[in-house]
């Protein structure tokens, strides 16, 4: 799908950020563990998430969905396979799953799309052959059997937090303790806490015994609750830019005591120079001159496109560290936003896992031909906020990637000023 986006010279309003998907992600699969009904509530029907509900629904649960909430129905046992389990293009959920599959006493094959199947899962693969299980990994799919043990983990803590948090949900259910060492440094620890927090409201704890492990005492059982998902702070990353570049935009949504990583978009745009004030669970920009600073996306990974989009907006030079992660994404995150902002007179260029942003807004244009969203949601969501920000009228394909994560958002930025038109 191809959609032009244009600006109007008044940018401004209020947008309410979409609900947290990694929360979302969580409370599904603990409610389908859990045996009873659980009434999830404030949903987007994002792929990822409606993948990690089909699964539930595959695997333990019975899931009936309203207009923006879901009641899951954890059955207290796993139901027999005649299928594999699509994961779409979720690397959440097929993370997440890959554990608790091993409770499940089957073999159980997971498919994805895009590049999912790609995606390491060398971590997993690693445990699995300590223990003698069984994991196959092809450009098809991948497949998993036998049961994981209590008992001592160690990985590395500089590796995708998901793995982490998919041992999590799964190991607590076992007959016995675990313990899991995380080798440091220990990044995206943020994930880590959102994961732990959930699992809390189901009844399911950990603790940590120093700075980089965490008990899982076994035997335990999670209880169904009621649950509502906070507003996303790495989906609001989008509208905020936009605020900060422009000014006029409140983001509402958005709960002041989060443990969600990407929060830290706020601390960013201050760094920056933006001007913004906070009215309850709202954030109110102004407009203000901003200037490049040095971040590290060790923690928030998802931040780092409309990072970029923001560098180039900035006077000065924006330095991005720690990005390795962001070459491993549905995209090539890096190579994909260097080449279209690129064609939009950006400058720019990366080494490794460091990118260097020029500030040019100047020299930026409206290309001849069309950019690509290679089939990102965050890069075609980051290209829209360059548009918006700078004024530049812009042809991008592959826009129905938004689905992945937030269906409305060209619905969402209209009352901004932001035009859509699509082909």
């Amino acid at each position: 799908m191809l959609v032009t986006i244009h600006s109007s010279r008044l940018i401004g309003g209020s947008i309410t950020a979409p609900p947290s998907k990694s929360m979302a992600h969580r409370a599904v699969l603990c409610a389908a563990l859990a045996t009873g009904s659980s009434h999830i509530t404030n949903l987007e029907f994002s792929k990822d998430i409606s993948a990690t509900l089909a699964a539930a629904g595959q695997l333990c649960a019975r899931v009936t969905t309203g207009p923006a909430d879901a009641v899951v129905e954890g059955l207290g046992r796993f139901a027999p396979l005649t299928a594999p389990v699509d994961c779409c293009e979720s690397g959440s959920t097929l993370r997440f799953l890959i554990p608790i599959a091993s409770l499940t006493g089957q073999e159980v094959t997971f498919t994805g799309r895009g590049r999912l199947m790609e995606r390491p899962q060398s971590v997993y693969e690693t445990l699995y052959r300590e223990q003698d299980l069984r994991f196959e990994q092809d450009s098809a799919g991948l497949t998993v059997e036998g049961a994981l043990a209590p008992g001592e983990y160690r990985l590395a803590g500089n590796v995708s937090s998901q793995f982490i948090s998919g041992l999590l949900f799964a190991l607590p259910l076992l007959d016995g303790d675990s313990t899991l060492h995380l080798i440091p440094p220990v990044e995206s620890r943020s994930y880590i806490g959102m994961t732990r927090a959930v699992q809390a409201a189901f009844g399911v704890t950990s603790r940590w015994l120093d700075g980089n492990t965490l008990a899982l005492p076994g035997r335990q059982h999670y209880r169904p609750c009621d649950y509502d998902v906070e507003g996303d702070y790495s989906q609001a990353a989008f509208p905020a830019v936009l605020g900060a570049v422009c000014g006029g935009v409140t983001v509402t949504g958005l709960r002041q005591d989060t443990l969600q990583g990407d929060a830290v978009i706020l601390d960013i745009l201050r760094r920056c120079g933006a001007q913004f004030t906070r009215d309850g669970d709202a954030v109110i920009f102004a407009k203000a001159p901003l200037h490049g600073v040095d971040i590290d996306l060790a923690d928030c990974p998802d931040l780092g496109p409309v990072l970029m989009v923001l560098g180039l907006l900035c006077e000065g030079t924006t330095v991005i560290r720690n990005a390795e992660r962001l070459r491993l994404k549905e995209s090539d995150r890096i190579a994909a936003m260097e080449a279209e902002l690129r064609a939009c007179g950006g400058v720019l260029e990366s080494e490794g896992g460091t990118i260097t942003v020029h500030g040019c807004a100047e020299h930026l244009h409206a290309p001849e031909g069309i950019l690509h969203g290679h089939n990102d949601h965050r890069v075609v969501m980051s290209l829209a906020v360059l548009s918006a920000a700078a004024g530049l009228p812009l042809t991008v394909d592959d826009a129905e990637a938004i689905q992945k994560s937030w269906p409305n958002f060209f619905a969402a930025i209209r009352p901004l000023g932001v035009e859509v038109e699509y082909a």
